[in-house]
């Protein structure tokens, strides 16, 4: 089981408070598959069960859910080998990608590994979770 810690006050705002229909269609919204996985609310901790369709996908979906205001927690029965980075301020993707994967010229692999989520690489901001791909450590 893994627990993934957000900034609750920072993340994307919703119209309504996250509950697990309003993150569902968060996740739907963003053309995340969600197929197979379950989302429940309790408090600010989002729990997310069931199988994915892919490890890839399940990843997204933390991150979706996650990285909405409101939500400080994503506990998860299966992301046990995800590896996140909790952008800081003053952090580019090239910099986190210097320091997670080795080459600030792999940048893009993040990027990529992010979205739909992220739109344009350098929009980031402090509190956002982003997934490292590759099993890279932080």
């Amino acid at each position: 089981m893994g627990l993934f810690n957000f900034w609750k006050s920072s993340g994307k705002k919703l119209a309504a408070e996250p509950t697990p229909a309003v993150l569902k269609k968060e996740v739907e919204d963003l053309g995340l598959n969600a197929e197979g996985l379950d989302i429940t609310v309790e408090g600010d901790k989002v729990k997310i069960s069931g199988a994915a369709v892919s490890p890839e996908m399940r990843e997204k979906v933390i991150l979706a859910v996650g990285n909405v205001e409101g939500v400080a927690e994503v506990e998860d029965d299966h992301a046990d080998e995800a590896v996140f980075h909790t952008v800081e301020k003053g952090d580019t993707l090239s910099a986190i990608a210097k320091k997670t994967l080795g080459s600030a010229n792999r940048y893009m692999e993040i990027f990529e590994a992010n979205k739909p989520m992220l739109t344009h690489p350098d929009k980031i901001y402090p509190g956002q979770v982003l997934r490292i791909p590759g099993g890279a450590s932080v």
